[in-house]
């Protein structure tokens, strides 16, 4: 039976996203901050919620951030929002943070006095938005182009490589949804409350074999 890993470091809900794992049949989920069992996983899983520098200062206490960049570089690794986030090079929030770098690009906060049609956009981004895939990738399979996922965050992902965006989204401008690079997969919306979509990415995570 295969092992999930999902990475605890204090931030994030993390016994949802393993119920999630469960129930599309993850085989043994283990919600973790272990470190040599997280190295012995078939899969890893990063999640995260709250403050950056709160999620930072946890992850460098603890050693995560070695250790994200070395069992992403060789199993499937999903991150997923403030997850995503961390492993960008830098976010704004907070004064300025410097985060993982496993993928090239910057967090910007999306702004106060956001309009769009003349509308008012409310800061934070909550609630279900669509997702436009920018490649053909494992984790997409029997998702449609467009579907609909649900989203909780006021800063967004500003990629450094066009090509390692998978997904975008639009909220008064357009952000990276999704990021891929080798077995690593990375999404800012929590595919764990999006219902049928949400539910066939993890599914499509447990067996995929970690290429394109």
């Amino acid at each position: 039976m295969q092992t999930v890993a999902v990475i605890d470091y204090g931030m994030g809900n993390l016994h949802s996203v393993a119920k999630a794992l469960e129930h599309v049949g993850a085989g043994r989920v283990l919600v973790t901050s272990d470190a040599q069992t997280i190295r012995e996983a078939d899969r890893v899983v990063f999640p995260g919620v709250g403050a950056i520098r709160d999620c930072m200062a946890e992850i460098r206490r603890l050693g995560f951030d070695s250790l994200v960049r070395e069992v992403s570089q060789d199993r499937p690794f999903l991150g997923i929002c403030v997850g995503m986030q961390a492993l960008m090079e830098h976010s704004e929030e907070n004064d300025g943070v410097d985060c993982i770098g496993l993928f090239p690009g910057r967090v910007r906060f999306f702004g106060k006095d956001m309009v769009e049609g003349g509308e008012h956009l409310k800061v934070p981004h909550m609630g279900w938005n669509e997702v436009q895939q920018s490649i053909e990738h494992p984790l997409w399979h029997e998702i449609p182009d467009g579907g609909r996922f649900y989203f909780v965050h006021s800063y967004y992902v500003e990629a450094g490589n066009p090509a390692q965006v998978a997904g975008r989204g639009h909220y008064g401008k357009d952000f990276a949804a999704a990021l891929a690079e080798g077995s690593s997969f990375a999404v800012q919306f929590h595919p764990e409350k999006s219902h049928t979509h949400g539910l066939q990415l993890l599914q499509n995570f447990v067996s995929w074999d970690g290429r394109r």
